[in-house]
């Protein structure tokens, strides 16, 4: 059996087999907010709300979604998104949470950026058997204005259409300005990087 004379070399390889990993890992961001019920139906109140981005999706992935909605609708788009890899999750203090499919974000004119967010929603038994009006709207959507300084509002999809965005290519809510505002005091915040 060989002896090996000098383990630096092998513990310098290691470091940089080590750094690189690291390097390689995606980036997390984590917004908070509080979100608003606007009673429809249900309880008005608010609740907060924690939105974590594990990986930004790539070009690919919003070229993807965008051509299935212009293509071949919001059926095509719902099937292609739920075939996306995970990107993050969204939750509220009192639920497991829900698995982000896709999280984009692109630089505003006047500073800041735009963040937009998507999965599909739950769809329970009873609206899957009685179609409701709501069965239309199968995607959660979640649209983030920030500023600078990373302090802004939030709009949700809420029995919303969504639509197809040229400017920035993406895929937004319909009609952003007149929708009511569902999340306020939004705001990013540091993320412990996980080992």
């Amino acid at each position: 059996m060989r002896r090996i004379s000098n383990p630096r070399p092998l513990a310098i390889v290691g470091l940089v087999v080590l750094v690189s990993a690291a390097a390689a890992l995606p980036a997390r961001e984590r917004f908070v907010a509080n979100a608003v019920s606007i009673a429809t139906p249900g309880p008005v109140g608010a609740s907060v709300v924690e939105i974590v981005v594990e990986r930004w999706s790539t070009d690919a992935e919003r070229d993807q979604l965008v051509k299935a909605l212009l293509d071949k609708g919001p059926e095509k788009l719902l099937e292609t998104l739920r075939k996306m890899p995970r990107a993050g999750y969204i939750r509220t203090p009192n639920s497991t949470g829900y698995d982000l499919r896709y999280a984009g974000k692109i630089p505003l004119d006047e500073g800041g950026e735009q963040i937009v967010i998507m999965t599909d929603r739950y769809i329970g038994f009873w609206e899957a058997a009685n179609k409701p009006r709501t069965i239309d709207y199968p995607f959660t959507l979640v649209e983030m204005r920030l500023g600078p300084d990373g302090i802004g509002e939030g709009k949700m999809s809420l029995m919303t259409k969504i639509v197809y965005e040229k400017k920035h290519n993406q895929i937004v809510l319909e009609n952003y300005a007149s929708q009511p505002v569902l999340l306020t005091k939004v705001r990013r915040e540091p993320t412990a990087v996980r080992p």
